[in-house]
């Protein structure tokens, strides 16, 4: 007679996942969508080369885990290979001989995530799935915020002088080594160390700058006119594409230098302030300890608890203008929409009008000598502070998983 096995080899796997699935990770491993959210990435390689460690599901959850413990990269990965349950969430149970020891996969994980993944899309999933349990979402919270980039903080100066060395040092002069011809003559030697001794200097005067932005204008224009004829006598140079992205900011930060050697730096638009980043953009915020935000801002609106990205962009725009369009985004998702809470900047006329038409209750102040009603200014009131203390509204995130379980 045939022997009939009891146990399957992976029914091993039992007690770890009945304890793990009656955790508190647990719960929030059943909240998601797994299935919905693996959709929105490619299906998986079975090509050549070597296999991937994390499936879609594994990618998805090591975003969720890494914004609901708050931990580094290199934190993560070192609690995932000694944690089972956080092997369970992402799906991907380790050996015992087995080790995550690449420290940069999870921005690896994050590139490719962000180049294959519609976060409108991905956000719809997680909202149709979530709003059957959610509660109050006749309220709508909205506010702006921005995502700074980890970019130095850019002066003139320093942009110039950038481009100037990227110009001479990693083309001019590399091209003139591998050719074996003689260097242009320029006074590239002398304005570094003139750089050096502006570095330098403790007090950095706006004649000595205005002095410096000239000097480095006039040396990188003739930079790149001689790299520019050195390309002509030799077309067998080609250069990369990134190469060719970065002459191209270069010689747009050279106009915009130039322009504003006459103008003031109000009448400038799409300023470059970053040459690797050239599409970042500096957006005033107006706050007392940090004026001017360099990086993404986001338009974001929140019901419940839970917020979610209405639009995003490197450029500053007046959040004002969206309050229309995302109020029609809120109905079209959750039905009705009977209050709002927004800052002072959104109480337009035009606003007014809209939301007074759609029986819309607002936390913005009466206009006028009006009496206020007891009720409506504690409704008011209650708005105010639930706009301004919940949420994620002020705090950085990653990217469209913003969307994160706020309870």
């Amino acid at each position: 007679m045939r022997d009939q096995q009891l146990f399957q080899p992976q029914d091993y796997l039992t007690p770890k996942w009945y304890l793990f699935k009656s955790s508190k990770l647990g719960n929030v491993y059943d909240s998601i969508p797994w299935e919905q959210l693996s959709a929105c990435l490619p299906k998986k390689n079975k090509g050549p080369g070597a296999p991937s460690w994390f499936s879609p599901q594994g990618m998805f959850g090591l975003m969720f885990l890494k914004a609901y413990l708050n931990l580094s990269d290199e934190k993560l990965i070192a609690r995932f290979n000694t944690d089972w349950s956080l092997q369970l969430f992402c799906n991907k149970l380790l050996q015992d001989h087995q080790k995550i020891k690449d420290k940069a996969i999870l921005s690896r994980i994050r590139t490719y995530m962000a180049d294959h993944t519609d976060w409108q899309q991905l956000q719809e999933v997680l909202l149709q799935h979530w709003k059957t349990d959610m509660h109050n979402t006749h309220v709508l919270l909205m506010d702006a915020t921005c995502y700074e980039s980890y970019i130095r903080f850019p002066t003139d100066v320093k942009l110039l002088w950038e481009s100037c060395q990227w110009v001479f040092e990693k083309q001019l002069y590399r091209y003139c080594k591998i050719l074996g011809v003689k260097r242009p003559g320029s006074k590239y030697i002398d304005q570094k160390r003139m750089q050096m001794s502006y570095d330098r200097s403790r007090k950095k005067t706006y004649k000595a700058g205005r002095k410096r932005k000239k000097s480095l204008i006039y040396l990188l224009s003739k930079g790149l006119g001689q790299l520019q004829c050195l390309l002509n006598e030799n077309p067998q140079i080609q250069l990369h594409l990134h190469e060719r992205t970065y002459l191209k900011t270069i010689k747009k930060i050279i106009e915009q230098q130039q322009f504003l050697q006459q103008h003031p730096a109000k009448e400038l638009k799409n300023r470059i302030v970053s040459l690797p980043k050239a599409y970042v953009r500096p957006i005033v915020r107006g706050k007392e300890a940090k004026r001017v935000e360099f990086g993404m801002k986001a338009h974001l609106l929140q019901v419940d608890g839970i917020c979610f990205i209405d639009t995003m962009e490197f450029r500053a725009f007046n959040e004002s203008t969206r309050l229309k369009l995302s109020s029609l985004k809120h109905r079209s998702i959750f039905g009705s929409l009977h209050q709002l809470g927004a800052d002072r900047i959104y109480a337009t006329n035009k606003n007014r009008k809209y939301l007074t038409e759609k029986k819309i209750f607002t936390c913005f102040p009466k206009k006028g000598p009006k009496v206020n009603n007891p009720a409506e200014s504690q409704l008011r009131s209650l708005i105010s502070s639930q706009r301004a203390t919940v949420g994620y509204f002020g705090v950085t995130g990653s990217s469209s998983l913003l969307i994160l379980l706020a309870k």
